[in-house]
């Protein structure tokens, strides 16, 4: 069964869902999800020796990947045709009989980003800051703000 937002707000109440910062239900909180907002690390891709990447081949991605850091409220441009690796700002942990799933945002969609291409599961028990395989589909680049763009949303199911 999918939580709805009064089962959300139930579940962090009592701790089965664990979210920091705590999260302003106001503003991120659906009828069925709970809109995480953008971090501030993001991975791109460098000028790299490699033609290709092979993926029967072990990949050091400290080598092909560059990391950037930006602060709260400022930009990050995501430029067509570009591939970021991030996080959400929010840290959240589930419990045992709760999975989670992660979906992109509409209102990006129709821009051309689109937010995960794999990996969009929490298992129970699971902990962390989300991962998102971050695109831009568009021909326009996309401006993003670490810390304050809602970039996706978490669904909630009971097992």
């Amino acid at each position: 069964m999918i939580l709805s937002d009064r089962d959300i707000k139930q579940a962090i109440k009592l701790g089965k869902i664990k979210i920091k910062p705590k999260p302003n239900f106001k503003e991120q909180l659906g009828p069925c999800s709970l809109d995480l907002h953008l971090g501030n690390v993001f991975k791109v891709f460098k000028s790299t020796p490699y033609p290709y990447l092979d993926i029967k081949r072990k990949i050091d991605f400290e080598e092909i990947m560059e990391e950037i850091e930006v602060r709260d409220d400022k930009p990050f441009i995501l430029q067509p045709k570009s591939f970021v690796l991030t996080t959400t700002k929010e840290e959240f942990s589930l419990d045992s009989d709760l999975m989670a799933r992660l979906d992109g945002r509409s209102s990006l969609g129709r821009l051309g980003v689109v937010v995960h291409l794999t990996a969009a599961r929490f298992d129970p028990g699971w902990q962390g800051k989300a991962v998102m395989e971050l695109g831009n589909l568009g021909a326009m680049p996309v401006v993003l703000y670490a810390g304050t763009t809602r970039i996706c949303a978490l669904t909630f199911e009971t097992l």
